[in-house]
């Protein structure tokens, strides 16, 4: 079915004329009640600056959180991935023991207000994780290719406990989510699906890895692109255990300078560009599944 082209009407025209017409009343009201005044010439140097001593131009600290946000998304993404995934399957499980597991974990999560779980989490995990997995000890017996690649991927190495701890805050508390979006996917396939798979003489793990997975994996796009983008948006919560991510390096530079608008302004666009083209990236991603389900039916 081929899809209808956009036009730009009339109603078009009037929203459009609105939204500016608030966006312009909202300047105007800023400039006139709070006596501001607005200076942006400072906002690209917060991005990169020029280092006499490294004789180049280094990420400043909006550039720098602008990295560890992405960063925070990436691996956030895989990890609660993983982790909803897993959960998510043990959600339908038969055994008692792991729908229990699964069910603990996604209620305790999603009724606790996101910073007392990340508060709570936290401090559990750098006070008894960390130590466990003796990251720093790791990290100066390190050679310089190993810390090269820590501080390509996960950021400045002597930072990487801070990060990691942060980062497995966010993804369990994404993953709780997740897994609730994976159960929904595994039980929107008709039924008759799991009964033929059986009456072949399939077992279970072949049943949900054949045929229940990728017919559920379909329906879970819409929704998991959605959650994704949330976990980028969300990301700004760590930025109260002092991960440097975008929302940290916005605060202080608010702080520091003085200009309060002009920087979370710029702070609120890096954001709304990520999830802007997050979402648009997804939309193609769905329209190419669905074109190739359409195809092999």
């Amino acid at each position: 079915m081929r899809p209808h082209k956009l036009r730009f009407g009339w109603l078009d025209a009037l929203i459009l004329t609105v939204v500016f017409g608030l966006i312009g009343y909202v300047l105007h009201r800023a400039q006139s009640h709070f006596h501001y005044n607005w200076d942006w010439r400072l906002i690209p140097g917060y991005f990169a600056r020029y280092d006499s001593a490294r004789g180049g131009w280094v990420l400043n600290l909006l550039g720098q959180g602008l990295l560890v946000t992405v960063r925070l998304a990436l691996w956030g993404g895989l990890l609660a991935a993983l982790i909803g995934g897993v959960m998510g399957v043990c959600r339908v499980a038969r055994g008692l023991f792991p729908r229990l597991l699964s069910r603990t974990y996604v209620e305790l999560i999603r009724n606790l207000p996101p910073l007392v779980f990340i508060f709570i989490f936290y401090f559990f995990i750098s006070g008894q994780l960390m130590p466990v997995l003796d990251v720093e000890s790791r990290i100066a017996d390190a050679g310089p290719e190993t810390l090269r690649v820590l501080a390509l991927l996960f950021g400045p190495p002597e930072l990487l406990p801070n990060f990691l701890s942060g980062l497995i805050c966010l993804a369990l508390f994404e993953g709780a989510y997740v897994t609730e979006i994976v159960r929904a996917g595994i039980e929107a396939v008709p039924k008759g699906q799991w009964e033929a798979a059986r009456a072949l003489g399939m077992d279970a793990g072949q049943v949900m890895g054949e045929v229940v997975l990728p017919q559920a994996i379909q329906k879970m796009i819409p929704p998991l692109a959605g959650q994704f983008i949330s976990l980028v948006k969300d990301s700004s919560l760590i930025s109260l255990i002092s991960i440097q991510e975008m929302t940290f390096a916005g605060t202080e530079l608010a702080v520091s300078s003085g200009r309060v608008f002009e920087v979370w302004l710029t702070v609120a666009a890096l954001y709304f560009l990520l999830c802007f083209g997050l979402a648009r990236l997804f939309r193609r991603l769905e329209q190419r599944l669905r074109r190739r389900g359409h195809y092999l039916r």
